[in-house]
Protein backbone atom coordinates (compact mmCIF):
# COMPACT_ATOMS: atom_id res chain seq x y z
CA UNK A 1 0.00 0.00 0.00
CA UNK A 2 1.34 3.42 -0.90
CA UNK A 3 1.35 6.02 1.82
CA UNK A 4 -0.47 9.29 1.35
CA UNK A 5 1.50 12.38 2.26
CA UNK A 6 -0.28 14.52 4.83
CA UNK A 7 -0.47 18.26 5.29
CA UNK A 8 2.58 19.65 7.11
CA UNK A 9 0.49 22.01 9.25
CA UNK A 10 0.41 20.98 12.91
CA UNK A 11 -2.80 19.19 13.81
CA UNK A 12 -3.96 18.74 10.21
CA UNK A 13 -4.43 15.17 8.99
CA UNK A 14 -5.78 16.02 5.53
CA UNK A 15 -4.00 14.65 2.47
CA UNK A 16 -1.46 16.97 0.86
CA UNK A 17 -2.31 18.32 -2.60
CA UNK A 18 0.18 21.21 -2.89
CA UNK A 19 3.80 22.00 -2.08
CA UNK A 20 4.97 25.27 -0.54
CA UNK A 21 8.49 26.52 -1.20
CA UNK A 22 10.16 29.81 -0.38
CA UNK A 23 12.41 32.01 -2.50
CA UNK A 24 13.93 34.03 0.34
CA UNK A 25 16.03 36.20 -1.96
CA UNK A 26 12.83 37.36 -3.72
CA UNK A 27 10.63 37.42 -0.57
CA UNK A 28 8.26 35.05 -2.37
CA UNK A 29 6.29 32.00 -1.30
CA UNK A 30 5.34 29.61 -4.10
CA UNK A 31 2.37 27.24 -3.74
CA UNK A 32 2.27 24.74 -6.58
CA UNK A 33 1.08 21.22 -7.35
CA UNK A 34 2.27 18.50 -4.99
CA UNK A 35 5.92 17.70 -5.65
CA UNK A 36 6.76 14.15 -6.72
CA UNK A 37 8.94 13.67 -3.64
CA UNK A 38 8.91 15.29 -0.22
CA UNK A 39 11.79 17.75 -0.06
CA UNK A 40 13.47 18.84 3.19
CA UNK A 41 13.00 22.59 2.60
CA UNK A 42 9.43 22.51 1.34
CA UNK A 43 6.07 21.90 2.96
CA UNK A 44 3.19 19.74 1.81
CA UNK A 45 -0.21 21.39 2.26
CA UNK A 46 -3.82 20.27 2.03
CA UNK A 47 -6.14 22.27 -0.23
CA UNK A 48 -7.52 24.40 2.61
CA UNK A 49 -4.09 25.46 3.85
CA UNK A 50 -2.75 25.98 0.32
CA UNK A 51 -5.57 28.40 -0.45
CA UNK A 52 -5.48 30.21 2.92
CA UNK A 53 -1.72 30.69 3.16
CA UNK A 54 -0.66 34.19 4.20
CA UNK A 55 2.87 35.59 4.16
CA UNK A 56 4.68 38.35 6.05
CA UNK A 57 4.19 41.96 5.00
CA UNK A 58 6.34 42.76 1.97
CA UNK A 59 6.29 39.16 0.70
CA UNK A 60 4.45 37.91 -2.37
CA UNK A 61 2.54 34.65 -2.84
CA UNK A 62 2.61 32.91 -6.21
CA UNK A 63 -0.14 30.29 -6.43
CA UNK A 64 -0.84 27.55 -8.93
CA UNK A 65 -3.87 28.44 -11.03
CA UNK A 66 -6.51 25.75 -11.15
CA UNK A 67 -7.56 23.01 -8.80
CA UNK A 68 -5.29 21.11 -6.46
CA UNK A 69 -5.90 17.39 -6.78
CA UNK A 70 -4.32 14.52 -4.90
CA UNK A 71 -1.94 12.48 -7.06
CA UNK A 72 -3.11 9.10 -8.27
CA UNK A 73 -0.80 6.13 -7.69
CA UNK A 74 0.80 5.17 -10.97
CA UNK A 75 2.16 1.90 -12.29
CA UNK A 76 5.62 3.46 -11.94
CA UNK A 77 5.07 3.89 -8.18
CA UNK A 78 3.93 0.30 -7.77
CA UNK A 79 6.77 -1.04 -9.90
CA UNK A 80 9.36 0.93 -7.89
CA UNK A 81 7.93 -0.43 -4.64
CA UNK A 82 7.98 -4.01 -5.93
CA UNK A 83 11.58 -3.63 -7.15
CA UNK A 84 12.70 -2.26 -3.77
CA UNK A 85 11.17 -5.25 -1.98
CA UNK A 86 12.75 -7.68 -4.46
CA UNK A 87 16.16 -6.02 -4.08
CA UNK A 88 15.96 -6.29 -0.29
CA UNK A 89 15.54 -10.05 -0.61
CA UNK A 90 18.31 -10.75 -3.11
CA UNK A 91 21.32 -12.66 -1.74
CA UNK A 92 24.46 -10.52 -1.65
CA UNK A 93 22.58 -7.23 -1.81
CA UNK A 94 24.35 -6.00 1.31
CA UNK A 95 21.81 -7.00 3.94
CA UNK A 96 22.38 -9.32 6.87
CA UNK A 97 21.24 -12.90 6.33
CA UNK A 98 20.13 -15.37 8.94
CA UNK A 99 18.64 -18.77 8.14
CA UNK A 100 17.75 -17.72 4.60
CA UNK A 101 16.02 -14.50 5.59
CA UNK A 102 17.21 -11.20 4.15
CA UNK A 103 16.96 -8.11 6.31
CA UNK A 104 17.42 -4.53 5.21
CA UNK A 105 16.16 -1.76 7.46
CA UNK A 106 12.68 -2.68 8.61
CA UNK A 107 11.85 -4.82 5.57
CA UNK A 108 12.15 -8.59 5.67
CA UNK A 109 12.19 -10.65 2.51
CA UNK A 110 11.35 -14.34 2.74
CA UNK A 111 13.01 -16.70 0.29
CA UNK A 112 10.81 -17.93 -2.54
CA UNK A 113 9.86 -21.56 -1.73
CA UNK A 114 9.97 -22.37 -5.45
CA UNK A 115 13.70 -21.50 -5.53
CA UNK A 116 14.60 -24.20 -2.99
Amino acid sequence: MLTVRRCSRTGCANPAVATLTYAYSDSTAVVGPLATYAEPHSYDLCEEHALRLTVPKGWEVVRHEGEFTPPEPSDDDLTALAEAVREAGRPGSGQDSQAGYGRRGHLRALPDPLDE
